[in-house]
């Protein structure tokens, strides 16, 4: 039996926006998937999926799921008509929208593969398989998850529209710091959502030429904030690409009303990351200490939390 993991992440900018080639930053956060892969001795491909998940989110996504570890195979050339294949998810990043949960079972599958079956594979054909897999998931996918999922760390990252490499630049930040993460309970569509924001810009391409160019100018002040620990400048700009957010139309009221409480409780920042319209949101809280309290206010709520850090 062979293992492989991939790492959960947060957008910390730039969501929807990189779709259209704007550069982003993501950040790896400190829980992961793993991937067991075991070869059977008849042909046959068995799955267990044992991560902990917001209730329904398995379901929902059962059948891009199967895309999806199709999708690697295929890259991997692996043929479950041949090889029997057993796949068993587990680990401690919890299957939800928006922290990365497809790509990091992409890259650990892919990973777990790499090694049982001796493929060879370095993290750039980690991240390419890992790629082929979230296809499955979100169609068109950006790249920026996958990406996280297998290289980890803090990363700048643009898509490159014409087709060739994408650039993918690590960042380092000074310390890593405490963010609390919380779910709606909601799961969305990442395709679908994708695709609506495209319809409204194609509705209204002003709105967003305008949209795109006060992005461009928070990424640019964002990269810097982050390399240099300027936490209050972090949390403000996390602030207004959230008020971006809110115009294409990809936030909802159960995420607004997280956002809220937290900035209400001292957060120095807070914003949904990945998809949106559900899925999860979440907070700038250097400290033990404010990051234990805004944890707290959450889960009094009812919320799923989880609290970790970034720039690890």
């Amino acid at each position: 039996m062979s293992s492989g993991y991939g790492y959960g992440k947060v957008i910390l900018f730039g969501e929807h926006f990189v779709v259209y080639g704007l550069p982003a930053i993501v950040s790896a956060i400190g829980s992961r998937t793993i991937a067991y892969v075991q070869k059977l001795t008849s042909p046959d491909l068995q799955l267990i999926d044992d991560r902990q998940e917001v209730p329904g989110y398995k379901k929902d996504k059962k059948e891009e799921q199967n895309k999806s570890i199709e999708n690697i195979l295929n890259y991997c050339k692996i043929d479950p008509k041949k090889y029997g294949i057993n796949v068993r998810f587990s680990g401690d990043l919890v299957a939800a929208s928006g922290i990365g949960a497809s790509a990091a079972s992409c890259a650990a599958l892919s990973r777990a593969l790499n090694q049982e079956f001796s493929l060879g594979f370095d993290d750039e054909k980690i991240n390419l398989s890992a790629f082929e897999g979230e296809k499955g998931y979100h169609g068109n996918p950006s790249g920026i998850d996958n990406t996280a999922a297998t290289y980890g760390g803090l990363i700048w990252f643009k898509r490159n529209l014409n087709g060739g490499p994408n650039i993918i630049d690590k960042l380092n930040m000074k310390d890593p710091v405490n963010i609390v993460i919380a779910n709606t309970g909601l799961t969305a569509s990442t395709a679908k959502v994708v695709a609506d924001v495209r319809k409204q810009k194609g509705k209204d391409p002003k709105k967003f030429e305008k949209i795109f160019n006060d992005y461009c100018d928070i990424i640019s002040k964002a990269r810097k904030a982050l390399i240099e620990n300027q936490l209050d400048e972090i949390g403000d700009l996390m602030n207004k690409n959230q008020n971006l957010l809110r115009q294409i139309n990809v936030s909802s009221p159960e995420l607004e009303k997280m956002i809220k409480i937290a900035l209400d409780y001292g957060a120095l920042g807070a914003k949904l990351t990945g998809t949106g319209r559900g899925g999860n949101m979440f907070a700038l809280t250097p400290g033990k200490g404010l990051q234990e309290t805004i944890s707290n206010i959450f889960e009094k709520k009812g919320y799923m939390v989880w609290k970790t850090t970034i720039g690890i």
